[in-house]
């Protein structure tokens, strides 16, 4: 069963419509959000996944990959350090370019996800302003977030509409499967109540 974190008691007075993944740095929430992205082939989806981009076994930055397959390098040891995370630095430029293609809204997408709601992506203001304007908008987003952080990262979490589920080691296999049954859930519901 997932490990869920309740968010706000005005949650049991509405329907959350977006689930956020967390969990410790490497316990494989892209790799749950990679699986989910797979298994949902066709659906109306869009949105983002992170690859690590790794030199000789050592990870040496990280790259945006838009579910239509666009790609930007959005952090690496070898950039600018005028924006950094850590040892990264971080183009802010990839970055917004990245957030226009994979997260504006569209009439023809029901479901968005994000990996994810970090320290890098909130160097973007634009990203920040995407994401609010997606979680706005009622649509269903899976986001993977960071398990710790100010700012936007714990406004995200505050929110009432949003669920929380802790990524372990010992659930990451069946979480796909999971995720799959809560997204079935949310996309029925919100056609059942459409126009």
């Amino acid at each position: 069963m997932a490990v869920l974190v309740p968010m706000s008691r005005a949650e049991s007075h509405s329907t959350p419509h977006v689930l956020l993944l967390t969990g410790v740095p490497g316990v494989g929430k892209t790799t749950v959000m990679r699986r989910v992205t797979e298994a949902l082939g066709e659906r109306r989806s869009a949105g983002f996944l992170t690859d690590e981009i790794r030199e000789r076994g050592e990870r040496r930055g990280f790259r945006l990959v838009t579910l239509d397959g666009h790609e930007w390098i959005i952090a690496h040891v070898e950039l600018p350090k005028q924006a950094h995370v850590g040892k990264y630095g971080v183009d802010i430029a990839a970055l917004d370019a990245a957030t226009a293609a994979a997260l504006a809204l569209r009439p023809d997408r029901d479901v968005y996800l994000v990996d994810e709601i970090g320290k890098m992506e909130c160097l973007s203001p634009r990203f920040i302003s995407a994401m609010r304007d997606l979680l706005g908008s009622g649509r269903v987003v899976i986001a993977t977030i960071a398990r710790h952080g100010e700012g936007f990262i714990r406004a995200v979490k505050a929110r009432p509409d949003c669920m929380l589920w802790e990524v372990t080691r010992e659930n990451r296999d069946r979480f796909p499967a999971e995720i799959l049954a809560w997204l079935t859930e949310r996309t029925s519901r919100s056609h059942d109540n459409g126009p």
